[in-house]
């Protein structure tokens, strides 16, 4: 009896025939689950970096004299920034939360609590910073998303989260007794609307629901 013994050939495109399949197949899911998991925060990313390359600050940012004609600007406002300083730390600081918590929500949920913190923001901004003229960046989303972020971790992360909610309220209380950042606001080239961040971290707080239908767990 002649005993046929079929291995896999190997070409020079590093794909491997065998079994059905090939090799590379792993390695274009890791690179779909990263993409999975990574999309709202490089969206958002590169609708930053393309609104300052082209200029749209004017077109999309908080403007309290238009938002009347232009409701959408209480969101887009928050996509446009300042200069180039101003946009890489916060979006330094966008990609430090998503590493930190973004399995924590489906990808959905945090579109859906990325839209509620800019809201709580904007409308905070329109109904009591009545002196306030425009306003841009995202520096509100972000404590917003911090804070929710850490409420969805307490029971996985319990440490990391209790010690990132306790200081992100200090700073809050800071923020509210002292007024103006002016460390942050040399280095983004304007002043630092601290109310801001205290309208995105309650509007974090409020989307703490999605915790119990928009969890990844």
């Amino acid at each position: 009896m002649v005993r046929l013994i079929i291995t896999p050939i190997c070409c020079h495109t590093g794909r491997c025939a065998g079994n059905g399949g090939w090799y590379s197949w792993p390695i274009m899911n890791r690179h779909a689950e990263l993409i999975l998991h990574w999309w709202p925060p490089l969206l958002v990313a590169i609708v930053c970096i393309v609104a300052q390359a082209l200029g749209w600050v004017d077109a999309l940012r908080f403007e309290r004299a238009l938002t009347g004609a232009e409701p959408w600007r209480l969101l887009s406002g928050h996509l446009v920034h300042l200069g180039w300083a101003h946009v890489g730390m916060n979006l330094a600081g966008l990609m430090l939360i998503w590493a930190l918590f973004g399995h924590a929500l489906r990808p959905w949920g945090w579109v859906a609590a990325f839209v509620a913190c800019g809201l709580a923001v904007g409308l905070g901004l329109y109904w009591h910073d009545t002196d306030l003229a425009w306003y841009v960046g995202l520096s509100g989303v972000l404590h917003g998303l911090l804070v929710l972020g850490a409420l969805v971790s307490l029971r996985a992360e319990r440490r990391m989260a209790l010690f990132l909610l306790v200081g992100v309220a200090a700073k809050l209380a800071w923020e509210q007794f002292t007024g103006v950042d002016t460390g942050t606001a040399a280095l983004v080239g304007g002043t630092v609307i601290v109310n801001a961040h205290l309208y995105g971290a309650l509007g974090g707080l409020a989307c703490v629901p999605l915790v119990f239908f928009g969890t990844g767990r």
